[in-house]
């Protein structure tokens, strides 16, 4: 596997220089100030390459390796009739990066909302801090802070009754916060930061929207890109929906091992692939990661190492924990992932740590949440340890 990081641009408190030093060759990066469904043209993408790649003689040289993400414009998630305009942009976008010579793409298919934690500063036992995603909190702001219509019915008696004391007991401060957390945006997410009232107005586009329908807008969208992928070499990685289920009324289609199956059986493209989100897809308890790193060996592009644990009394509440002290079983992933390697020689795959935690001197430092320098650095050592252990015992199978 090849070792990347994240970087958001020149405002990223991480800069290229500090990621040099993590020993990582590769970046993943994005355009983030261009708008949804417009094109990324080859001087913009040949301007933030530079910033990269231009590197004095006598430093190691990082490549910008892996696109995250040109977002999917809303229209087209939603089908409408004007969508054709924002698909043509997606393609040209994905041409001129491989013009360019960035040929793996990260993309989602959420809708309205992106990644999504209740908590930004969960304070860990350690003093550190993570992310969180708190299932009640969750329900009281769908219930109380955002009103939707017909929320009540998608939670128990039990549900609704903790949500209610949750929310009488919240500061108006905490409730700012949690909707801020929730629909306001975060560092490297693919749709707009909304004010309350827009986001309501958005999920009311998608009311009544079945599975089936959205399915049907991610395969009316890939029928057309992935041909031309498929010119242009390009590698698609699509990231699964974060939770991985269903919330706010809203679909979701990329969440299982089933549903990668019904991608596949429809589009069999080669360059049809994913982004194995370790921490997502293990944040559901019915997703076995080492299996899935298995059976979708040659279709993994691109993946992220970090893991979750979940709250034992509610399944669906979890924290992100270290890379190696998670629910998952990290050191197994990391062996299929290399035994996958083994089996598909013609398929490189790029793997950055995800979401460390805010520690020691960043504690005091503004990061982007998840992003901070440190907590990353001691994740990427501990896979490379990994890596490195499970490589020189020959414990791979392939």
């Amino acid at each position: 596997m090849k070792e990347s990081w994240r970087w958001f641009g020149p405002n990223d408190p991480v800069t290229i220089s500090d990621i040099r030093q993590t020993g990582a060759t590769d970046i993943v990066s994005a355009l983030h100030h261009i708008p949804a469904g417009e094109v990324w043209l080859i001087d913009e993408i040949k301007k933030h390459q530079q910033l990269i790649e231009d590197t004095p003689s006598h430093l190691s040289k990082l490549h910008w390796s892996v696109v995250e993400s040109i977002p999917v414009h809303e229209d087209i998630k939603l089908g409408k009739s004007n969508m054709q305009p924002y698909i043509d942009a997606w393609i040209q976008s994905m041409e001129n990066l491989a013009k360019c010579g960035i040929k793996v793409i990260c993309y989602n298919f959420m809708p309205v909302i992106d990644w999504t934690r209740t908590d930004l500063n969960f304070q860990l036992p350690s003093g550190a801090y993570a992310l969180k995603f708190d299932q009640q909190k969750f329900a009281a702001f769908d219930l109380f802070i955002l009103e939707r219509e017909g929320a009540k019915a998608d939670y128990s008696e039990q549900e609704l009754q903790d949500a209610t004391r949750l929310f009488e007991s919240m500061s108006e401060q905490e409730k700012t916060d949690l909707t801020n957390n929730i629909i306001a945006g975060l560092p490297g997410r693919m749709t707009d930061a909304y004010g309350l009232d827009t986001f309501k107005t958005r999920l009311l586009e998608y009311k009544g929207m079945t599975k089936e329908t959205l399915r049907h807008n991610l395969h009316h969208f890939l029928a057309q890109v992935l041909p031309k992928a498929e010119a242009f070499g390009v590698k698609l990685a699509i990231h699964p929906d974060d939770p991985p289920r269903d919330m706010l009324g809203l679909p979701r289609i990329v969440c299982t091992a089933d549903d990668l199956n019904i991608l596949f059986d429809a589009l069999p493209s080669r360059s049809n692939g994913i982004t194995l989100c370790v921490g997502t897809y293990s944040s559901r308890p019915d997703n076995d990661l080492p299996q899935m790193a298995t059976d979708f060996g040659e279709r993994i592009h691109f993946t992220h190492l970090r893991g979750v644990s979940r709250d034992p009394n509610e399944q669906r509440t979890f924290y992100e924990d270290t890379h190696l002290g998670s629910d998952v079983d990290m050191v197994a992933v990391i062996k299929a992932l290399l035994d996958a390697e083994k089996r598909y020689p013609d398929n490189t795959i790029f793997m950055r740590p995800d979401h460390g935690h805010q520690m020691m001197d960043d504690i005091n430092k503004k990061v982007n949440p998840g992003y901070s320098g440190i907590g990353r650095l001691k994740g990427l050592a501990e896979i490379r340890g990994v890596v490195k252990a499970v490589s020189h015992s020959g414990q791979s199978n392939a």
